[in-house]
């Protein structure tokens, strides 16, 4: 599906939708209210690294956005979001050698019908859950980043509905479509152009917390390792749950197999087991801590090759408007260190963010590729304005 055709797919969609809401607005003779808002984010950034080929990088982002919304009553609107990212940067190397790399793409463009108890999405959305906060087992249709201030993630193509019970209970279904390139932990692509996918997430209360259970089916592409064409059902499973006592507690756990036998990606298990808390200390010191156990083999719960990662956040406002994080992530089986440390200035428009980082040169956080802006050791300086 091409970018045309998929803008012209969500127009459409929001098309209808607006039809309904005129009928509906007529029949029950309700006076519309309509909302439109323009609103937009430019960031800018350069960084400096000492260990690896590209020694700097100067970047710049422009996502304009634009959101409509049409009231039916007090309880049923239709409202549309559709924005953009303008992306440019320039990378230079100790030779030197100056690479350059840019690209317009849509970043979200979907339409929602929403009622007191439940919604409607169609379009390019960003479709994320969860309680982990670091290793995120359930980062199925995103990549975000937790070191990156801004969350800068791709969205997904596809309808999602959620319904909201009266007793904290909430029920997710979608159906994807024309996402061929991998997505979160994917490993592979998905199979086909157009080729759907579907899952679900029921999500129910308890005691002090909530708990819910998540699963997704698709076709993966497995032509890397196989003869050309070859697919695969892949089917995932996804648990987690949370507690508030005196800390915050949660689990997360993710189960993804392939119906064919693909040796040592056939099977691949998550679970990350997490814990937060804010010490009265100054302004308060807020801790999070997470441990995942990740594992890939061709059967279940026999594992080859094994990943275990500590990671610890530490946050203290100074000031209002001054905030430091700090991030360590440790590799037991590398026994690598992977140090993040992010000074926050935010005023009321304008955010600026000093980052320094002491990381390997190659990367081995699941997840997160073999290639980040936070590779080997370099401070990076972003400006952020918002309008």
């Amino acid at each position: 599906m091409t970018i045309k055709m998929k803008i012209g797919f969500a127009l459409l969609l929001f098309g209808m939708l607006a039809m309904n809401a005129t009928k509906a607005q007529t029949v029950d003779s309700i006076p519309s209210r309509h909302d439109f808002r323009f609103s937009g984010q430019l960031s800018g950034w350069g960084s400096i690294t000492s260990d690896i080929e590209t020694k700097g990088w100067l970047g710049s982002r422009y996502i304009p956005q634009v959101n409509y919304t049409y009231t039916l009553s007090k309880d049923r609107l239709i409202d549309f979001e559709g924005s953009a990212s303008l992306f440019g940067e320039l990378g230079v190397t100790s030779v030197p050698t100056v690479t350059a790399s840019g690209n317009i793409n849509p970043y979200r463009l979907w339409a929602r019908y929403a009622t007191q108890g439940s919604e409607v999405r169609l379009g390019l959305q960003k479709i994320n859950f969860g309680s982990a906060l670091l290793f995120r087992p359930l980062m199925w249709f995103d990549k975000m980043d937790p070191r990156d201030p801004l969350q800068m993630t791709s969205g997904v193509w596809g309808g999602l509905y959620r319904r909201y019970l009266l007793n904290n209970s909430n029920i997710w279904l979608w159906v994807l479509a024309g996402n061929k390139d991998s997505k979160g932990w994917e490993l592979y692509g998905t199979g086909g152009n157009l080729s759907p996918e579907a899952g679900g997430r029921v999500q129910l209360p308890i005691p002090t917390g909530e708990a819910a259970l998540s699963y997704h089916f698709r076709r993966a592409d497995i032509v890397r390792i196989n003869p050309p064409n070859q697919q695969a059902n892949e089917q995932r499973i996804g648990f987690d749950v949370r507690a508030d006592v005196t800390v915050g507690l949660w689990l997360e756990a993710s189960l993804t197999h392939y119906d064919k036998d693909i040796g040592g990606t056939t099977n691949q298990q998550m679970i990350t087991l997490g814990s937060d808390y804010t010490f009265d200390l100054g302004n308060g010191l807020g801790v999070t801590a997470e441990h995942l156990l990740y594992g890939m083999g061709s059967k279940v719960f026999s594992y080859e090759e094994t990943l275990n990662f500590s990671g610890l956040s530490l946050s203290y406002p100074f000031t209002l408007i001054d905030d430091v994080t700090t991030m360590l992530f440790y590799d037991w089986k590398n026994q690598q260190l992977y140090s993040f440390i992010n000074w926050q200035k935010q005023f009321n428009r304008i955010s600026f963010y000093l980052m320094g980082f002491w990381n390997p040169e190659t990367y081995q956080i699941p997840g997160q590729g073999s290639f980040s802006r936070f590779t080997g050791k370099g401070l990076q300086l972003m400006v952020v304005w918002n309008h």
